[in-house]
């Protein structure tokens, strides 16, 4: 899990629009097991994947954040949600680069870029740099490691 037993990290929060430092979210697996959906435990605490096209991470128009499914902490405004046709959520930016840890990922064969929540290490899904104008950034997500909060 990410960091030591009671570490800090700063963190924005997009709705009141600053950063604070804040402690990290550490739970053991079974503690994880009881708050989160099974889908939800293999993908975000496992580093699993969702197939294609097989979750919806409803709106597509309004205001909100997505949040980590695990911790709450604000990750992707709905304003940066594009349609990159891949079957998976997509964003050409995150609320802030605090919130979101990378990492390098060598799993499958292929060299990627893994998203992490930076708060409770939650395995988002990967960086791409295909995607749209102004970033050319493409954050592929995991609808079960993000829930939608309007507003």
């Amino acid at each position: 899990m990410a960091g030591r037993k009671g570490g800090k990290v700063r963190i924005y929060f997009a709705r009141a629009g600053t950063s604070a430092e804040t402690g990290k979210v550490e739970k053991t697996d079974a503690e994880w097991k009881k708050i989160l959906s099974p889908e939800q435990y293999r993908v975000a605490r496992k580093g699993g994947t969702e197939r294609a096209f097989s979750a919806h991470c409803e709106p597509t128009t309004g205001h909100g954040f997505y949040e980590c499914a695990c911790c709450g902490t604000d990750l992707f405004s709905l304003k940066a949600k594009f349609e990159s046709g891949t079957g998976w959520p997509s964003f050409f930016e995150p609320v802030s680069e605090l919130n979101i840890t990378l990492k390098p990922d060598k799993s499958g064969g292929k060299a990627r870029t893994e998203a992490l929540c930076a708060r409770c290490g939650a395995h988002l899904g990967h960086v791409f740099d295909d995607g749209p104008p102004p970033t050319g950034k493409r954050y592929c997500m995991n609808c079960a490691s993000l829930v939608f909060k309007p507003g």
